[in-house]
């Protein structure tokens, strides 16, 4: 009798691991050691390889997306909208290097041979409720500079292969119990340096100190990301313990002008800055520079008239009460090509975004005559 419950026992717990093996993004397995030696395949001149699985970033079935030592995930306060994409991001380093801080509102200073690792999905795929992984995106410092490399997922999702083409996948899902469907572009190399660029040079846009000063849950505890790297050997310790830090925008229990503000950070401000795609328009949206709120369009005229796609012209980026003379909001609400924004990553509306600035608007003082 003994012999038979202990069988039992064993077929219950040993099926259990199994079933827990096998659940899509387990959660990440990472040491808080420094000295930890990492089976990412790294060859500088060789990068970037055909396959997604030639570096070895991930143990076990590609799809689980579970972190080899060395490749630490991380989050960012306040995220890009792509379509309600879901994103996996990652961070790996060559040993006996770190990166330093360069600002709050900078990218962290990155060393050759960094490789940042950003994963998209959806959950509740239809027909079959599943989830998919439609592309795995790097960026690599070379000693001449960050290069993209983008992988796309097969129909199995067994592997990713490099292609810097672009294409658009059709996809319908769940969204909040909420049927959805997108055109979900993958971008073209292209494509990625409007985005990335600064003053024509390829540079990251989401991990600043700003956007990263926020605790994270390993698998073994919870700590701050920036403590986190620096604990592993990833980061320098010369960073200020009092970061000026953006919030989730989609947390409607703050402030409202800091959830704008976040949005428009993350959303809009790689290309509206000095050194962007878009440096000739009169936004200045990094975090930094919108606590002034002529910045953000507020009771400016704009610069360039989208009256020709509307039936009238829109007298200001932002003007307060008056919804329908808000340029900036009917870029959010279109989707047609010619009047989207962002430019590029959305096909569809960001309709929690909306309703946000549809608050914002309203809240605003009038304008001085």
């Amino acid at each position: 009798m003994y012999s038979y419950k202990m069988k039992n026992f064993f077929y219950f717990f040993f099926g259990c691991l199994f079933i827990i093996s096998c659940n899509d993004f387990e959660e990440p397995i990472n040491d808080d050691e420094s000295n930890f030696v990492s089976p990412v395949v790294f060859d500088i001149n060789a990068v970037p390889y055909q396959n997604l699985s030639d570096y070895n970033f991930f143990s076990g079935n590609l799809k689980n997306q579970i972190p080899n030592p060395g490749v630490v995930p991380y989050e960012l306060i306040s995220p890009l909208f792509t379509d309600y994409a879901k994103k996996k991001r990652f961070l790996w380093m060559p040993q006996n290097v770190r990166a330093s801080y360069a600002g709050d509102h900078n990218a962290i200073n990155f060393p050759t041979g960094t490789m940042l690792v950003k994963t998209f999905y959806y959950d509740h795929v239809q027909p079959g409720n599943t989830t998919k992984i439609l592309e795995t995106r790097l960026m690599i410092k070379k000693p001449e500079g960050w290069i993209f490399a983008n992988y796309i997922w097969n129909e199995q999702q067994t592997e990713a292969h490099l292609d810097l083409t672009g294409d658009n996948v059709a996809l319908s899902w769940i969204e909040a119990g909420i049927p959805k469907t997108a055109n979900y572009r993958i971008p073209s190399e292209a494509e990625c340096h409007t985005c990335h660029k600064s003053n024509e040079v390829n540079v990251p846009l989401g991990p600043k100190p700003q956007n990263l000063n926020s605790n994270y849950t390993y698998a073994n505890n919870t700590k701050n990301q920036l403590q986190k790297w620096r604990d592993i050997g990833y980061l320098n310790a010369d960073y200020p313990s009092n970061i000026v830090t953006v919030v989730d925008h989609r947390d409607e229990t703050k402030p409202l002008e800091l959830r704008i503000r976040s949005y428009f950070d993350s959303n809009c401000s790689s290309c509206h800055n000095d050194t962007g795609h878009c440096n000739y328009m009169n936004l200045r949206l990094d975090f930094k520079d919108t606590d002034i709120a002529a910045n953000m369009g507020v009771c400016e005229e704009p610069v360039q008239d989208i009256g020709p796609w509307l039936s009238f012209s829109p007298s200001h980026i932002i003007k307060p009460g008056d919804h329908m003379n808000s340029n900036l909001l009917h870029r959010l609400r279109s989707t047609e090509s010619h009047l989207i924004m962002p430019l590029i990553g959305t096909s569809i509306r960001n309709e929690e975004a909306i309703d946000m600035v549809n608050q914002w608007i309203t809240s605003l003082e009038p304008c001085a005559e």
